[in-house]
């Protein structure tokens, strides 16, 4: 039986969850993603190759980094991720961004310490012993990550992405954008894709999914997030939402609750 579980505090989202037959649709987050697999084999293209989570796997995914995912087989899998905001981690360290270069590493005490901020987060613990946990994460965070400078996007990929983030309320316009360009539509697909490894339809919607997500947390108020970001209605966000969360918005507001 699938299971997704997720609980917030301190401004950190925790899930705990259970899959066999689900699959996760091509997506990304705004957030960091760290995660552990607790049973099974997790697999999930990243960067155009296959990667494989084995047992006690610590995986990484950096910020606005596409990936999919599902279980090797119909035994499934159990793990735990969290995903916490960049501004958290440039307040703890004071660094403009952290890069993953590896995106599974086998680091126990690492492991553990994702294992026990999921903890206290899923039991509702006081949101000072998570702010302690945190600051422990990041500094193991730190040490993970790749001390090399990150090349800057691409000047297509972050001009679109921003005139995209400025449009979340109405349909993707792709003759604006690739107008913008000076290209076909067809050249502007192609050009968006191979730097940000994922399509601009692909890229809008989840950014529209995500930050429905977000308008929840805030608002408790799906119907809300339905109008604010250009949804059709609630099944069409649900559809969305959960192919991205494993869960309906409704269901995630109520586990917010």
């Amino acid at each position: 039986m699938e299971k997704f579980d997720y609980k917030k505090s301190a401004d950190i989202l925790a899930l705990s969850a259970s899959i066999s037959d689900f699959t996760y649709k091509k997506h990304s987050h705004e957030e960091y993603a760290v995660g552990v697999t607790l049973r099974g084999i997790q697999q999930y293209h990243l960067d155009g190759s296959l990667q494989s989570s084995h047992r006690n796997g610590v995986m990484l995914f950096n910020r606005e980094q596409s990936h999919d995912g599902s279980a090797y087989d119909r035994s499934g899998i159990d793990y735990v991720m969290l995903y916490i905001r960049p501004e958290l981690f440039t307040e703890i360290l004071g660094k403009h961004e952290l890069r993953f270069s590896t995106p599974i590493v086998y680091d126990a005490k690492l492991a553990r310490c994702i294992l026990a901020l999921n903890q206290a987060i899923q039991s509702g613990q006081e949101e000072a012993l998570c702010h302690e946990l945190l600051i422990t994460l990041a500094d193991l965070l730190s040490h993970t990550a790749s001390d090399t400078i990150y090349r800057h996007q691409n000047i297509l990929v972050k001009k679109a992405k921003e005139m995209m983030f400025s449009s979340l309320e109405h349909v993707l316009k792709l003759d604006d954008l690739s107008a913008e360009f000076n290209m076909s539509k067809y050249q502007f697909i192609r050009e968006f894709k191979a730097h940000a490894g994922i399509t601009p339809y692909q890229f809008h919607l989840n950014c529209k999914v995500e930050h429905a997500k977000q308008s929840i947390e805030a608002n408790r108020d799906i119907y809300a997030a339905v109008a604010d970001f250009g949804f059709v209605d609630l099944t069409h966000l649900n559809r969305h939402f959960k192919r991205a969360f494993g869960i309906t918005a409704y269901e995630y507001m109520i586990q917010l609750h």
